[in-house]
């Protein structure tokens, strides 16, 4: 079976990218013939990346991008990619990211192969990009998104064969937007087996944030939850890319709190056990964000078992049930979050943690897989 997958960036830290390259491996590892397209930037950096690269023997083509506003709203899928696209005949294209323009160039693909005699199956995977309360948006952008929904989206959605939603939040989003409910199934993005079994490494005195250094983290709150923790020693370590403007008001928010004996900032990690180790090596995960919409590293940290606090986010309390498998705060208030650091800090608090483990299996990449195999065939 040939599987072409279609996304915005194939190069940094991005979660879209990370959902497509595990999928990818998947399928190239079950024998399938897997070909990625993509934008040759790279997230984070808008770094202009190689046009030809190669994943495990998966090839992935970048094409020239012209950036049309945001982060990753953008034109790339030219005349050129449909040209390769079609050459390439694939049985089934996975377009991810609801609302871009190279997910409707899905469906044209579709349709001309179709027109040939070609059976091609689309399954456009939507990324939950239904921001709660359009917090982060221009008003340009919240005009934009709105117009999408009403005019492009119900013309557009149920064309797919199948919507494949990543959280189960952004159903009830994806049904006002237009998209019939039998055409909506829920496929989260999945854990490889290696975060269930590596062998474990020694934990530290540290809380970890695992992710973008950016603005829609927050990770101030936690930064200011501090001077509230009762253990004087622990540590803080953040890790990931950063966006410089965000990073620069974060150490002079240190230097502010007198923090900067208590805090490290770590490069991004890209090898898995890298990544598992330096999960390992925490004794509690923190995720502070306003906006997610399904937050990889968090179930990475609950399938190492850890004891993980989010804030009560759309997205977050999803997958967080407060006391039983980790501990949600109110968003935005350090003193909420500390007193939940507080409380998972406690040693009495080991259940939490397997909880949360068993919890995440559930997203193992063999049982995603299995949904996925059973959606393209039926």
């Amino acid at each position: 079976m040939k599987i072409l997958e279609l996304c915005i960036f194939s190069a940094g830290g991005c979660g879209v990218w990370q959902r497509v390259k595990q999928e990818a491996q998947e399928f190239h590892r079950l024998g399938e013939d897997v070909l990625i397209f993509s934008s040759n930037l790279e997230k984070g950096s808008n770094k202009i990346v190689s046009e030809n690269d190669s994943l495990d023997g998966i090839k992935i083509r970048r094409f020239s991008a012209i950036k049309l506003g945001g982060e990753s709203f953008m034109y790339w899928f030219s005349k050129k990619a449909l040209k390769e696209a079609l050459a390439f005949s694939p049985d089934v294209i996975f377009a991810h990211n609801y609302r871009h323009l190279h997910t409707l160039k899905a469906l044209k693909i579709a349709k001309i192969l179709r027109k040939k005699g070609k059976k091609c199956k689309v399954f456009l995977v939507t990324h939950a990009p239904f921001v709660e309360g359009d917090i982060t948006r221009s008003f340009i952008s919240k005009w934009i998104v709105r117009f999408y929904d009403k005019l492009i989206g119900p013309v557009t959605l149920n064309k797919f064969d199948k919507i494949l939603a990543i959280s189960k939040w952004e159903i009830h989003y994806l049904l006002r937007a237009g998209a019939r409910k039998s055409k909506i199934e829920y496929v989260p993005n999945g854990i490889p087996e290696e975060f269930f079994t590596q062998k474990r490494s020694r934990a530290e005195n540290k809380i970890l944030f695992l992710g973008r250094i950016a603005p829609k983290k927050k990770l101030e709150t936690l930064l200011s939850s501090i001077p509230y923790i009762k253990d004087k020693k622990i540590k803080i370590e953040i890790v990931g890319p950063s966006e410089k403007d965000y990073l620069y008001m974060l150490k002079n928010l240190i230097s502010r709190l007198k923090i900067s004996n208590r805090i490290i900032f770590s490069k991004p990690i890209y090898n898995l056990k890298q990544k598992i180790r330096k999960i390992d090596s925490c004794s509690l995960f923190v995720l502070p964000s306003r906006v997610e919409g399904m937050p990889q590293a968090l179930i990475e940290a609950m399938a190492r078992g850890k004891i993980v606090v989010g804030s009560d986010s759309i997205a977050i309390r999803d997958l967080i049930k407060d006391g039983k498998n980790g501990y949600l705060f109110e968003f935005n208030n350090p003193e909420s979050l500390a007193e939940k650091i507080n409380l998972a800090l406690n040693k009495n608090n080991k259940r939490l943690g397997i909880n949360a483990k068993n919890y995440a299996k559930r997203f193992r990449w063999s049982r995603i897989m299995t949904k996925i195999y059973s959606i393209i065939r039926n």
